[in-house]
């Protein structure tokens, strides 16, 4: 059943690498699409893969006239793929998905009706647990939520996909952030909007392997810290102020104890130590520094966030 006045959603859906799982996805969303108030055509942002993933999508793309794609030249990353994707989406809705179904396509239906109601510029999803996934990983994702929160303006839902339905208007005001370093659960939630969020339970991979690593998860935070921000530079300056005033303290109780005591301060494993600690804190904050220096130097040489190769 399709809408009687013929609106579109669009579905942006970023792929690496992902041979195995196109086609399950592909069918899972014909399965549900008979619930779709609204024709559905597919934007599959290729993101560089060395794999079958682009042969699939162009054959695909001859079979069904509503299947595009777009395939990059190199790997840009998903943010770059997810901007992509939404620029190419022209319908009346837009739809962000994971190609590996751990987004669930049953919830599509009901997200899109919210939306349509009027009630919500945009219906998110968000993971009730995180049951099959390493709990060290768990543990650090709730870490950064939790204190992703408490540093930055912009609120972040616990366990929050980029799972969601959107208004042309909110698509249209994320894309007018172009900014180089992109992090879309903060973008999402920035530009404003009405959303809701619904819960599911955490599901697994139906086929392939993650791209992303331990490692690329906390590049993937750090970018999301300095993108919402600046708390990191506070607690550098306040570091700076407290060691220096440490080392007033300290300096004047040295003159007061040789004047009375006339000793002098012994110990060089303390002197040793003391110096450690304050070019630690001194390193520790130029690292700081120097990453958000390198996030204002990527922007100002205005790269584009990705460049397309192929497209249909």
């Amino acid at each position: 059943m399709t809408n009687s006045q013929n609106e579109v959603l669009s579905l942006v859906v970023p792929v690496h690498n992902e041979e195995d799982t196109i086609h399950l996805f592909y069918q899972a969303i014909q399965d549900i699409k008979s619930q779709v108030t609204a024709d559905i055509d597919f934007h599959f942002i290729d993101d560089g893969s060395t794999d079958r993933t682009l042969m699939i999508l162009r054959e695909l793309s001859e079979k069904d006239s509503h299947v595009h794609y777009v395939s990059f030249s190199r790997n840009f990353g998903k943010e770059a793929g997810l901007y992509a994707g939404l620029e190419q989406a022209n319908g009346d809705y837009v739809a962000v998905m994971d190609v590996d179904l751990q987004d669930p396509p049953e919830l599509l239906p009901e997200m899109l009706k919210e939306v349509q109601s009027g009630e919500y510029d945009a219906v998110g999803t968000r993971r009730a647990d995180r049951k099959g996934e390493a709990k060290l990983r768990s543990w650090f994702s709730a870490q950064f939520y939790k204190w992703m929160n408490k540093i930055s303006q912009t609120h972040l839902v616990d366990g929050a996909r980029d799972y969601r339905v959107m208004t042309r208007q909110m698509v249209d005001a994320i894309l007018a952030m172009s900014e180089n370093q992109r992090f879309s659960k903060g973008i999402f939630t920035w530009v404003g909007f009405k959303t809701k969020y619904i819960p599911f339970e955490n599901r697994e991979r139906v086929a392939g392997n993650t791209s992303w690593s331990f490692w690329s998860l906390t590049k993937y935070a750090i970018e999301g810290i300095v993108s919402f921000s600046t708390m990191p530079l506070t607690i550098v300056t306040f570091l700076g102020m407290l060691t220096f005033g440490i080392s007033i303290l300290a300096g004047i109780f040295i003159v007061i104890r040789a004047l009375i005591a006339n000793t002098s301060v012994a110990g060089w494993p303390s002197m040793v130590t003391i110096i450690l600690f304050i070019g630690g804190i001194q390193m520790l904050s130029l690292g700081v520094i120097g990453r958000y220096m390198a996030a204002i130097f990527m922007e100002t040489k205005n790269r584009p966030i990705y460049i397309s190769k192929e497209s249909k």
